[in-house]
C-alpha cells in the first residue's frame, strides 16, 4: 500500500521555559491508502493535539508531518490554507454545516469554489449521496434533518474533493447509537469503495472497534497498537477494552 501520512518524530511544548506542558513526546506513526485508523486515549492524552498537528490547525515544536509526500511542516500560512482545502477533508463531533444551504449545496460548496463544471459537481454529489445514504435528503436544509444524517452530509462534504486524508474528530459524539452505527457502517464504505483515508479520533471503544487499526495514546506516547485482522468487529471490541483498561481511562471513556 501507499503511504498517505508518515509522522515522524513529533513532538509538542507549549508554555514557556517555567512552565512547558508536553503535550507529545516523539510520536511516529503511518497511515496507508485505504486504512481507516483510530486514534485513542483519555482526556488530555495527547490524542486531539495531534490531530490539530496532523490537520496544519496546530505547529509541532519538532519532527516531520508528511502527507501525500509533502513535508506540510515546512510550509507557509498561505501554502498550508491551499493543502488544507485540496488534501484534507475534515469531519466534526459538531457537523459544522451551513444552515442556509441545502445538504446538496453544502456539499458541493468545496467543488463550487473550485470552480469545477456544474455538470460534474452534479455528478459527484449524486455518487457519494448514494454511498452514505443521504440522496433523500439533499433537497432539504440541516435544521430539517436528523443529527445522524447531519453528519452523513458532512461526511460527503469532506469526502467530496477525494482528499489524500480525511481527519474525523469524535465524530460519533453528538449522536444516539443507531445514527452512530449507521455512520460508522458507512465510513467502512468509503473505505471500501472509494479507497478513502481516515484517521478517526474517539473515546468510544465501539466507535472504534470499526477501524482496522488503533493507536492508544498516553501522557503523549504511543501506548500501543491494535490491528484487527481476522477477529470480527466484536473480538476487536474486547480488545480493545482490554487496552482501554491499562490505560487507566475513565468508563465514559470506553462504553
Amino acid at each position: 500500500m501507499d503511504g498517505i501520512l508518515q509522522a515522524q518524530h513529533i513532538i509538542k511544548y507549549y508554555g514557556n521555559k517555567n512552565n512547558i506542558t508536553k503535550a507529545l513526546r516523539g510520536i511516529s506513526f503511518d497511515v496507508n491508502a485505504g486504512e481507516y485508523v483510530g486514534i485513542m486515549g483519555a482526556s488530555g492524552s495527547g490524542k486531539t493535539t495531534l490531530l490539530n498537528c496532523i490537520s496544519t490547525i496546530d505547529t509541532v515544536t519538532s519532527g516531520r508531518i508528511f502527507i501525500g509526500g509533502k513535508d506540510i511542516t515546512t510550509l507557509k500560512q498561505n501554502e498550508l490554507s491551499k493543502f488544507r482545502r485540496d488534501e484534507l477533508g475534515f469531519i466534526f463531533q459538531d457537523f459544522n454545516l451551513l444552515d442556509t444551504l441545502t445538504a446538496y449545496e453544502n456539499i458541493a460548496l468545496a467543488l463550487t469554489i473550485q470552480k469545477i463544471n456544474p455538470t460534474e459537481i452534479d455528478c459527484k454529489v449524486k455518487e457519494v449521496a448514494e454511498i452514505l445514504g443521504v440522496t433523500d435528503v439533499l433537497s432539504k436544509y440541516p435544521t430539517q434533518i436528523s443529527g445522524g444524517e447531519k453528519q452523513r452530509v458532512a461526511s460527503a462534504r469532506a469526502i467530496i474533493t477525494n482528499p489524500s486524508l480525511v481527519l474525523a474528530d469524535e465524530p460519533t459524539g453528538a449522536l444516539d447509537s443507531k445514527s452512530a452505527r449507521i455512520l460508522l457502517v458507512n465510513f467502512q464504505k468509503l473505505v471500501s469503495e472509494i479507497n478513502a483515508t481516515i484517521l478517526m479520533v474517539t473515546h468510544d471503544a465501539y466507535a472504534a472497534s470499526y477501524c482496522n487499526r488503533i493507536l492508544f495514546i498516553k501522557d503523549g506516547e504511543i501506548f500501543n497498537e491494535l490491528f484487527k485482522g481476522d477477529n470480527t468487529r466484536k473480538e476487536f471490541f474486547n480488545r480493545i477494552i482490554e487496552v482501554v483498561s491499562l490505560l487507566g481511562g475513565d468508563d465514559h471513556d470506553v462504553i
